[in-house]
């Protein structure tokens, strides 16, 4: 095994030792803002990623869920990667390479027909299962406040203003299906090699989880629908409705744009920190708050 494979955990390392025997690592993909090593890894003649979480990781088991319980019909069609092996106490899963170009950042960001498959594909994956949450909104906020709670770059008027906000909510339940969590170009792979169009392909199940269906637009909803005219109405069109009622859409735009802000600041991420601070601006000058 090559040097790369350092970076995991002792038992980590066993668990590849057992399940990819000669591992030779190609690339490391990790986004280098969390505690995740993702790599490439061939073995067997066949290209693997696996992912790997530390210690305060609580992405990994959110991900191995996903791939057990939900990824199923993806899988099946060849839309999401198939899962190869997992260990949820030593935080590691190993699953199929998938071929693909990442949407973001290429032309394919702009094209219409990408947002359409976009669409049909989370319509497919909210449809399989729902449950009742009694507790969703009183959970969702009280993690918004303990946010606001911790150091962060936002000014200490407008923290207030979120904080008074968020408190005047309801705290009630939520129909909750499965989720991405991370519904965005970044977590999409475009393959040409199967139709000129393209087959999209999804990845990154490390936020996956039962929410509100409306919260996988979100993302999408403050960088792609805002930079790319007719990215929106296809994806609602090939998501078949807009699951998107108001006040609960409010809520879960300002929970967010706190969240990205303090998060981002927290791991140092420059960029996404601007970018809560631009949703946090945009929620209350629509509340008028």
């Amino acid at each position: 095994m090559t040097e790369p494979l350092s970076a995991l955990a002792d038992r980590q390392r066993e668990l590849i030792g057992a399940w990819l025997p000669g591992a030779s690592v190609e690339a490391d993909m990790g986004w280098g803002l969390v505690e995740t090593t993702v790599l490439r890894v061939r073995s067997g003649g066949r290209l693997v990623v696996v992912k790997a979480g530390g210690a305060s990781d609580a992405h990994i088991a959110r991900e191995i869920r996903a791939h057990r319980e939900w990824t199923g019909p993806w899988v099946r069609r060849g839309r999401a990667a198939r899962l190869l092996h997992a260990d949820t106490g030593a935080k590691i899963l190993v699953t199929e390479y998938l071929p693909g170009t990442l949407v973001q950042d290429t032309a394919a960001a702009a094209d219409p027909d990408v947002y359409a498959q976009a669409g049909a594909l989370l319509r497919e994956f909210h449809g399989q299962a729902a449950a009742d949450d009694p507790d969703y909104e009183a959970r969702m906020n009280a993690k918004a406040l303990a946010w606001l709670d911790r150091p962060h770059g936002i000014a200490p008027g407008t923290a207030a203003r979120l904080a008074a906000l968020v408190r005047s909510w309801p705290s009630g339940g939520a129909a909750c299906v499965p989720t991405h969590g991370d519904w965005q170009t970044r977590n999409w792979l475009l393959d040409h090699s199967v139709h000129d169009r393209g087959v999209l392909r999804v990845i990154d199940f490390g936020r996956a989880d039962l929410r509100p269906a409306a919260e996988d637009f979100e993302r999408l909803a403050v960088r792609e629908f805002l930079h790319h005219p007719g990215a929106e109405e296809a994806f609602v069109s090939g998501y078949g409705r807009d699951p998107r009622e108001p006040a609960a859409w409010l809520r879960q735009r300002v929970r967010s744009a706190i969240g990205t802000a303090c998060w981002a600041r927290q791991v140092g991420d420059a960029a996404f920190e601007a970018q809560g601070h631009r949703m946090i601006e945009a929620v209350l000058a629509e509340v008028g708050a």
